[in-house]
């Protein structure tokens, strides 16, 4: 749960999310899906340290059970979420969704949830990383090494970042 806890927060989110840089991460809206508070959409808004920079919206689901918890999220156009949000088309936001998954890694004092069992041990998270990035427009053109090695620069680097921020000795 800890994990899925920083996660899915809008206030750490920016101790991992690489493409916030640095800006401040607010909660625009939350619509609840289930009794647990972790089953979630949120419509978060990045408000840029740098004043050059546009602010992006990002729309993200997260849930959580016993076997597993989820936090999807795609950076969405602001134009066509507003579009959206006054009734258009959603046919015309383009959503290419990344995220995680978070699993029990099934160690002795693990339960379902990722939570302390009652003895008061809690066991590890196994935590699997997906990012869908546009590198090219056009949908023929070949892979770069270049966008292989920036997707694995990004990918390496928000792994570091959940490890440094969540104090993972064992990860």
């Amino acid at each position: 749960m800890r994990v899925f806890d920083f996660l899915r927060d809008e206030n750490s989110r920016n101790e991992w999310y690489i493409l916030s840089n640095g800006g401040v991460v607010q909660e625009m809206a939350h619509i609840a899906n289930g009794r647990d508070t972790g089953n979630c959409v949120s419509l978060l808004r990045v408000n840029s340290a740098n004043s050059s920079q546009t602010n992006m919206l990002i729309l993200q689901y997260s849930c959580t059970d016993p076997t597993a918890s989820f936090v999807i999220y795609a950076i969405v156009d602001i134009v066509a979420m507003n579009v959206v949000l006054n009734g258009g088309d959603l046919n015309y936001v383009a959503l290419l969704p990344s995220g995680f998954a978070i699993l029990p890694d099934g160690s002795s004092g693990s339960t379902g949830s990722g939570m302390a069992d009652a003895g008061g041990s809690s066991g590890g998270s196994l935590l699997t990383v997906a990012f869908q990035i546009l590198v090219d427009s056009i949908p023929t053109a070949k892979l770069s090494l270049g966008s292989v090695a920036t997707v694995n620069n990004l990918i390496a680097c928000t792994v570091e970042r959940i490890k440094v921020s969540l104090s993972c000795e064992n990860a």
